[in-house]
């Protein structure tokens, strides 16, 4: 299933001097860390109604880079001279994202009916090397993978923690910039959550198999992730929930 025309259509920029919140995203996840140095995360699931933000759900536990968060390449702006995510930094991208389709090991899921889902076989790779021009991208080979690189970009690595993502727009195509971070997903958590990542969100497998059945694609749905001091500055200003 090709599902890159749909990524590609979430992944407009605003330009920074504007920024807000789009009026036609009404359905937005919070995240919320202590500070940017921390690697766990409160997650609030909201929709809007007329002009109003609305929780949909309680907050739940989940997890972040081991090093903490730092600034992401999405929609918001990012502060001058402020430090930017990094290949291998471990730290998850903070900011404000689109997000995008799921993936996962089994035949189908539970999802809304236009949300495009991708059932990852030993083909499918995602591209986290920074000199390749596919960088950060989903690719399907013709082949099975027989070199070093192709076995290293696999998605499916008979890892349960993958075996269900929902993939968050940070970095994404066309606009993916080398080095800039990549791979960034939703995904089960390791541990029962005692284990950071290596940059992504990850939770409970019932709460993220939930998490996707609430996402509709017609709410252009987001993602934000903040510290909670940089979510009570902004949150005025870029019309967050």
């Amino acid at each position: 299933m090709n599902i890159k025309p749909v990524l590609l259509a979430l992944f407009a920029i605003i330009p920074a001097a504007a920024f807000e919140v789009p009026a036609n995203s009404t359905q937005c996840l919070v995240g919320i860390s202590e500070s940017w140095d921390d690697s766990t995360v409160t997650l609030i699931l909201y929709e809007k109604t007329e002009s109003a933000w609305k929780p949909v759900s309680k907050a739940w536990p989940a997890r972040l880079g081991k090093s903490g968060l730092v600034w992401g390449k999405g929609l918001h702006p990012v502060p001058t001279g402020a430090v930017t995510k990094k290949e291998g930094d471990n730290r998850s991208p903070a900011g404000v994202f689109a997000i995008g389709g799921a993936w996962g090991y089994e035949s189908g899921i539970s999802k809304h009916a236009a949300l495009p889902y991708c059932q990852v076989t030993t083909r499918d790779l995602w591209v986290e090397d920074p000199a390749s021009p596919q960088y950060n991208r989903h690719i399907v080979l013709e082949h099975e993978p027989t070199t070093p690189w192709e076995k290293k970009q696999q998605m499916k690595q008979n890892d349960p923690a993958h075996s269900l993502k929902l993939f968050i727009a940070h970095n994404a195509p066309p606009n993916a910039v080398p080095n800039a971070g990549s791979s960034i997903f939703f995904h089960i958590w390791r541990g029962g959550g005692t284990r950071p990542t290596a940059g992504c969100t990850t939770m409970e497998k019932p709460k993220l198999q939930w998490l996707i059945a609430q996402i509709d694609p017609s709410r252009h749905p987001l993602y934000v992730l903040l510290p909670k001091a940089e979510y009570h500055q902004y949150r005025s200003i870029w019309k967050l929930p």
